[in-house]
């Protein structure tokens, strides 16, 4: 099979060939190549999902099943890996919602798609703000058995654990984590200059959703969002839906940061992809998805999580930021990837790479991105042949 458009971040068309599932050549298009405006880019990958369409991953309600039409639902928004997020919750609840999440990748289409899962929590601040919406009869400070029983739920699939470096036991803890190949992030946390540092010296590598699950007011100079940022040894995983940051911090985040260290995330929950109106989760809360995909507490200003895919995110980094569409694409593909372990087989379009790419086109007038296909490990599907995939599998959250 060939292919023809242009890589993102490359001048001039392209033609891919492919041999099995892997890509065998990247060269010029020939002239006599078919015309297409196609844009070629590695797969998006998304760090921190909870579910989407109605479908969760969290508590005594998962199921497998949740997992199997997320994946499918995310190839239609060109999201060809992303990493299942368990939060907060009972010990019961987070290894039954793990039990759920392993029994789904039995499917060989499921597993390849979500190569970890994120835990996040239960060992985060259990101070109000950074706690976030975190269940705080259930923030707990870390225990290397009870972890090593949600890995054992988990099959050893949790490659990343947010958590907060000032709960007691957290320094060896993380070390531990980093030991066993766990990426250990910083997250819903409202720790001091020295924690931070000393959590980084004993392996953290990375900020979950940087600016968020943190106090409504903060000191001006001395607070942990600085920290953060100013450490060179923590990449910084941001929401860019236009809801959890300002247009101002996002562009503040990456020109910090820099794309090398920024990773663009959706956090998208179950009430993504549902439309306008009220919903009652699991747990008994009423929430509100708004027009435009903005998910509220009911009656409130707080947000109940994320509602928009990762695309939004993309398309507003290079509104909010000014940088270029392969500088946010790359904070989408290649910097997850490498986070991932996965970068030397999908972090680039190139000869020898597994041929699972994310095909689209772009309007930069309106910063608009619409997903024409993917290519999955040497299969084309274009989007005509996904149907309605992203439609809600539901209209209760379960």
């Amino acid at each position: 099979m060939k292919l023809y458009g242009t890589i993102v971040g490359l001048r001039g068309r392209t033609q891919l060939s492919f041999d099995g599932d892997l890509i065998a050549d990247v060269s010029p298009a020939p002239p006599d190549a078919p015309a297409s405006d196609l844009l070629i880019a590695p797969p998006f990958t998304d760090i921190q999902v909870n579910g989407y369409g109605g479908c969760s991953f969290l508590g005594a309600g998962a199921s497998p099943g949740a997992l199997v039409y997320v994946v499918r639902a995310f190839r239609q928004a060109g999201v060809l890996f992303f990493c299942p997020t368990v939060v907060t919750d009972s010990g019961a609840n987070i290894s039954h919602a793990l039990r759920a999440l392993s029994a789904a990748r039995q499917d060989s289409e499921v597993a390849h798609a979500t190569p970890c899962f994120h835990l996040e929590g239960p060992y985060v601040s259990p101070e109000d703000g950074p706690r976030g919406a975190h269940p705080a009869e259930h923030v707990r400070p870390p225990d290397w058995d009870e972890f090593r029983r949600f890995q054992d739920a988990a099959e050893g699939r949790i490659g990343i654990v947010t958590l907060a470096p000032e709960q007691p036991g957290s320094l060896p803890f993380i070390e531990r984590l980093a030991g066993a190949g766990v990426v250990v992030s910083l997250g819903h946390t409202g720790a001091n200059a020295r924690q931070i540092a000393d959590a980084v010296k004993a392996g953290a590598r990375l900020s979950t959703h940087l600016g968020n699950g943190s106090h409504a007011k903060v000191n001006r100079h001395n607070n942990y969002i600085w920290e953060q940022l100013a450490n060179d040894a923590l990449t910084a995983s941001i929401i860019a839906d236009g809801y959890h940051l300002p247009p101002s911090v996002v562009k503040c985040f990456i020109r910090a940061k820099g794309v090398e260290q920024t990773i663009l995330t959706s956090d998208v929950v179950a009430a993504g992809g549902l439309s306008s109106g009220t919903y009652r989760t699991p747990d008994g809360r009423e929430i509100e998805v708004r027009p435009g995909g903005r998910v509220n507490l009911k009656g409130t200003p707080y947000l109940a999580g994320a509602g928009l895919l990762l695309p939004a995110g993309i398309e507003n980094a290079v509104r909010f930021a000014g940088i270029s569409l392969a500088e946010s694409v790359r904070m989408a593909t290649t910097i997850p990837a490498r986070l991932l372990g996965m970068e030397d087989r999908v972090g680039a379009v190139a000869p020898g790479k597994e041929a699972t790419l994310t095909l689209f086109r772009w309007n930069a007038e309106t910063y608009q991105l619409a997903v024409e296909g993917v290519v999955l490990r040497g299969r084309l599907i274009r989007a005509a042949e996904m149907g309605d995939a992203l439609k809600p599998a539901g209209t209760q959250l379960f």
